[in-house]
């Protein structure tokens, strides 16, 4: 029997998704502030120091400390609730913030705990703990990209994940080893062992543009990947925003400008 509650779902749209959560009378969903879209009249929204689990512990200083391990993640020490307080069923939506895929994800079949990149968590069932996972390797937390911390799922309900671009999942079997670029990780089971391998050659290192390390997952687990990373589409759109063009103010550069849609 689940410890958390119980909700069903439906995903709409392709590059800028939404997940609309239905609820029974009393069940609730937790979301990040910022991440509500809509609701049906007869849900009630209420902001939590934390996430609500029941994993917290509930005297003020276990609240704190619950809580202050979000901040380390990047999220915010609140979360908001919406409860449905009607006695028929309602909805409530939650947008992703930014063009890619929303992953659903029932935390029961992969044994109760999803590991994941520090912005990818959206929403959950109430009852889902959201807290820190520690790196325990030197190198990982030093050149893995995430840091020492890394975000974790925990529970039996079902949790969503956002990610930017397409998003592949890949299940690995024992033994089994994925070399990827550490922004392309949305996140992974807790029996993928999670490591990080130097590039090496000097033409690789100087010329290759894909950066000094790979990631290394090795199974047995699933692990989730996206296509672009939030961190190099924002790179690209202020490499481009500061770009200036050598052929700006010509002739030439003009009718390039207008040929590209930029006019004049």
């Amino acid at each position: 029997m689940r410890q958390n509650h119980e909700i069903d779902y439906k995903i709409y749209g392709e590059e800028m998704q939404y997940v609309e959560v239905e609820l029974d009378p009393n069940e609730t969903a937790i979301a990040e502030p910022g991440a509500f879209m809509m609701m049906d009249d007869g849900i009630q929204m209420e902001t939590l120091f934390g996430d609500g689990s029941q994993q917290q512990n509930t005297s003020i200083l276990g609240k704190l400390f619950n809580a202050g391990k979000r901040v380390l993640v990047g999220e915010s020490l609140f979360m908001t609730a919406f409860t449905n307080a009607s006695h028929g069923k309602k909805t409530v939506s939650f947008a992703s913030p930014y063009p890619g895929k929303i992953i659903p994800i029932d935390l029961s079949i992969f044994q109760n705990k999803i590991i994941c990149q520090k912005d990818a968590f959206l929403c959950a069932a109430k009852g889902v703990s959201i807290g820190i996972e520690f790196q325990r390797k030197l190198g990982t937390g030093l050149f893995g990209g995430e840091g020492f911390i890394m975000e974790k799922l925990e529970g039996d309900g079902m949790a969503f994940m956002h990610a930017c671009g397409h998003v592949v999942q890949r299940h690995l079997m024992a033994g089994d080893m994925l070399k990827i670029d550490t922004g392309c990780i949305v996140g992974f089971t807790s029996g993928i062992d999670y490591d990080i391998q130097f590039v090496g050659g000097i033409k690789n290192t100087l010329f290759g543009g894909e950066g000094l390390f790979f990631a290394t997952l090795r199974g047995p687990g699933t692990v989730w990947i996206q296509t672009l990373p939030i961190s190099r589409l924002a790179g690209r759109i202020l490499q481009y925003g500061t770009y200036k063009r050598k052929e700006e103010g010509s002739i030439l550069g003009g009718i390039g400008n207008v040929l590209d849609g930029d006019g004049w």
